[in-house]
């Protein structure tokens, strides 16, 4: 009788079930068969990883029985794979989109562009930026009179004003005018392009480059007789078409936007 009772208490602790446990990142366990004891570290085809005290590594296949928990039977199974979590939409600038962010009220503080065409490649790239940061962009009629417009302005720490500058390289008319800025509360930077329309890369207008034009041509009259365009509206239009983010662009120019918008919205101290 007795070796009865023994035998059937022995067949209901073998029928027990062994507790199932996820081998999280760091969980220490012990392989029971051969007394390797070590953390998770990662999982490599289908098996395993533990690393012991001393970085020595062993792979065990998964599921895997007889690994022992904090002294206790355990089977091991691999974590479920996380779910993808979506990548944040970016704006044309690059910056992460905030959905549903209403447009900020207008800053006193301004930034100038030298005409209508930079104006659009600006809002087409940094839009949502700028109505979130509550900054207005307006295109000036070039930059002869930009130290009369500058004083008509009367920019002060809390009326910061960037101005963007086409072909802004030493030696130039625009740098020599730009020296004749003084405000501290005034930024004036560019890029080294004859005209915004070259700041947009050529190869997306399935060119290698921009044609040269001789010197003392019209820029933009002699890149649409090159390209055998008739109008420069025509052309402009085409270039626009092919803007949609910063990429498009050459790194000059988004270099000096960023500049730009960073000044004009820098908290006041």
């Amino acid at each position: 009788m007795r070796e009865q009772e023994w035998s059937l208490g022995t067949s209901r602790r073998r029928r027990r079930e062994v507790p199932s446990v996820v081998a999280e990142p760091d969980l220490v366990v012990e392989d029971a068969e051969s007394g390797f004891c070590g953390a998770v570290v990662g999982f490599e085809s289908g098996a395993m990883v533990l690393e012991d005290r001393h970085g020595k590594q062993r792979q065990f296949p998964l599921p895997a029985a007889g690994f022992l928990l904090d002294g206790q039977p355990v089977t091991l199974h691999r974590p479920p794979p996380a779910a993808a979590t979506p990548a944040p939409r970016r704006t044309a600038s690059g910056s992460v989109a905030v959905p549903g962010l209403p447009a900020r009220v207008a800053r006193d503080s301004r930034i100038w562009v030298e005409g209508v065409h930079d104006a659009a490649l600006v809002e087409r790239i940094w839009g949502d930026d700028l109505r979130i940061e509550g900054v207005v962009v307006e295109p000036l009629d070039g930059i002869e009179s930009l130290v009369v417009e500058v004083d008509r302005f009367r920019p002060g720490p809390q009326r910061r004003l960037g101005v963007l500058v086409d072909h802004l390289v030493p030696g130039s008319k625009e740098s020599r005018i730009v020296a004749t800025v003084s405000s501290p509360h005034v930024l004036v930077t560019g890029h080294p392009y004859v005209d915004i329309w070259q700041a947009v890369k050529p190869d997306r207008l399935g060119l290698p480059d921009w044609p040269e034009v001789p010197r003392g041509q019209p820029w933009k009259e002699g890149i649409c007789r090159a390209l055998g365009v008739a109008e420069p509206a025509q052309l402009w239009r085409r270039i626009l078409s092919q803007v949609d983010s910063f990429r498009d662009v050459e790194t000059p120019l988004v270099n000096a936007m960023e500049r730009l918008i960073d000044f004009v919205t820098e908290p006041v101290r």
